[in-house]
């Protein structure tokens, strides 16, 4: 019995770390094109916000904003150069996300690889978890 209780807690707190060190991944490709857009906007001194909203075709719609204000319980994340920002609630849903960039002609844009989607749609713009 004492045995299983130790496992137990070494398996909570295995999963409080694995929790607290997730990131949000942005791949070179995305950052330079992310970037591109930030100068043309004028916003290059601003974060890219990621965050959910309900709706899309699966549930859950991912949303990526320039946002020049971080507020008091964003998450923040670095990644290849870029500074990410995220809230709490949409955190839940976007730890470990890996965000990519191709300008294919036929299947370019951002695409976004969510390990916590159960599924997702056929267009990668919305999921359910």
């Amino acid at each position: 019995m004492k045995n299983t209780l130790n496992e137990q807690k070494a398996s909570i707190k295995s999963k409080q770390e694995e929790f607290q060190n997730a990131s949000i991944f942005v791949t070179k490709n995305a950052v330079k094109r992310l970037k591109g857009v930030m100068k043309s906007d004028n916003k290059e001194n601003y974060f890219l916000r990621m965050s959910v909203e309900g709706g899309g075709c699966s549930g859950m719609t991912y949303k990526m904003d320039f946002d020049e204000k971080q507020k008091e319980f964003d998450k923040v994340f670095k990644s290849n150069g870029l500074t990410v920002i995220c809230d709490l609630k949409s955190w839940l849903y976007l730890k470990d996300v890996k965000i990519d960039y191709s300008d294919d002609l036929l299947n370019g844009g951002f695409k976004i690889t969510n390990p916590n989607a159960e599924r997702t749609c056929g267009c990668g713009t919305s999921f359910s978890a």
